[in-house]
């Protein structure tokens, strides 16, 4: 992925582990959410009876101090790295939210995006309720906290019935956690085992950092209580689910370490790039990786065509982690100051570079340029992707459809612009042959156009602000 031109909202992690370290626990599950988001980190923790919160704009590594772990005391807690598709890079819209009504004091992380949340914030506004941030997580919150109900899920479940869009959610209450997904499931939250606890994650990656066991994903419109009675699930309504996970989340957000959908998503992003091959072959000396998400289909592309996998780009992990901008010299000099490339490697090589996706196009360019003005002598751009030609409004800050090469150009003529002697994506029907699975159990909207919940095209990440 050139220079991070899709990138994912949020992490969720919860945890209810009586007698453990819960804030720490989750300080190292966020951190093996950290690609997740890369805005802000959060932590909220309850010792059965307060709920005590602490969150901070950048990194985790940057947000938390042992000072602020030990003050978040308790034997449950909830943790979100975020970044924005609703509301601003701004303090007070860091998660988790916390509502404190009538009922008592919730907090919320949430990782995905309500298409209708301007006008569930009218509603809460007209009943008095006075919003300190700019986001649909917010809005979210409250419509938990106030819905009147004898238990927290029927609370949760008249705010599903009022939700429209993408959400998973790590809910905690002074004595209890509460996980919850979506109706169409469309981004992962899963469940696992730790040392007498219980834990909740957006991927199994934090399992293995903080030494859980993975049990299982939660089902498309469950809701799962963890308290002193151990997990009690609350199955979907039937006639509500409909499966519709982000196919993105296989391609690219989740980490490659991560188990979903029933396989390693290493192995799956393989099966991708050997799909590839077999869908565009090419005559070629090495096959190059875009570091590091195309690394795993870049090895299947390379088993299958039998041509050699070579390291030709060196990726500096930090560039985009500053927030000290170059100067005009630096900023010439574009992906230079992200990837660095080997001309021992590339030097009188046909390079079949592979991709995961060409969102702007805008950084395609320069790294073809890159390889070439380091001895490729022809570069042949290879995407295990299909062309994304509609923007994301479901949890994901991509584009506008203006801004998306594919929406406007043909295969042929993306490969012209961007100086590629050839270009191959993979199609919709390779990359589900990939994943092992059917097309109706995911969104594929990005792809096509069409989503599983009704949006509003162009829709303004920034809306709340002007409400």
């Amino acid at each position: 992925m050139p220079l991070d031109e899709l990138r994912e909202e949020c992490g969720v992690f919860g945890v209810y582990a009586p007698g453990m370290d819960v804030a720490r626990l989750t300080y190292f599950g966020l951190y093996a959410l950290q690609h997740r988001g890369q805005e802000s980190a959060g932590i909220a923790a309850s010792d059965g009876t307060d709920i005590h919160v602490h969150k901070r704009m950048g990194l985790v590594n940057t947000a938390f101090s042992e000072e602020n772990l030990g003050s978040l005391s308790g034997h449950i807690a909830i943790g979100h790295t975020r970044y924005s598709t609703t509301g601003s890079s701004h303090p007070d819209n860091a998660g988790p939210m916390v509502a404190r009504s009538h009922f008592g004091t919730v907090a919320v992380s949430h990782n995905g995006n309500l298409v209708n949340s301007d006008i569930l914030r009218r509603e809460l506004e007209e009943s008095g309720v006075e919003f300190k941030t700019t986001t649909d997580s917010e809005v979210l919150t409250w419509r938990i906290a106030l819905n009147f109900g004898p238990d927290i899920v029927s609370r949760v479940k008249q705010a599903m019935s009022r939700f429209v869009g993408a959400y998973s959610l790590a809910v905690l209450l002074p004595d209890a956690l509460v996980g919850v997904r979506d109706p169409h499931g469309i981004r992962p939250l899963c469940l696992g085992r730790v040392d007498g606890g219980w834990v909740l994650a957006s991927e199994t990656c934090a399992f293995q950092t903080i030494g859980a066991s993975y049990e299982r994903e939660l089902e498309p419109g469950e809701i799962v209580v963890i308290d002193h009675n151990g997990v009690t699930s609350y199955p979907p309504d039937e006639s509500r689910k409909r499966e519709a996970m982000c196919i993105f989340e296989t391609i690219y957000f989740a980490r490659p370490d991560s188990f979903m959908k029933g396989d390693r998503l290493h192995l799956t992003r393989q099966r991708m790039g050997a799909e590839l091959y077999r869908e565009h072959p090419v005559d070629a000396d090495i096959v190059v990786p875009l570091p590091d998400s195309s690394v795993p289909a870049a090895i299947g592309f390379a088993r299958e065509s039998g041509i050699e996998y070579a390291e030709a780009l060196i990726k500096n992990r930090y560039i985009g982690r500053t927030f000290i901008q170059p100067d005009q010299r630096l900023r010439e000099q574009g992906v230079q100051l992200k990837f660095n490339a080997l001309p021992e490697v590339l030097e009188g090589k046909r390079v079949a570079l592979i991709d995961d996706t060409i969102v702007r196009g805008t950084t395609s360019k320069p790294i073809v340029d890159l390889l070439r003005n380091n001895g490729a002598t022809e570069v042949h751009m290879r995407v295990h992707a299909p062309p994304i030609k509609w923007p994301c409004y479901l949890g994901v800050d991509m584009a506008k459809r203006s801004e998306l090469i594919a929406a406007h150009l043909s295969v042929e003529e993306i490969g012209q612009k961007i100086g590629a002697d050839s270009i191959g994506y993979l199609s919709l029907e390779g990359l589900l042959k990939a994943i092992n699975a059917g097309r109706n159990g995911f969104c594929t909207g990005c792809l096509t156009g069409q989503y599983p919940v009704p949006v509003q095209m162009e829709m303004d990440k920034l809306s709340l602000e002007k409400v």
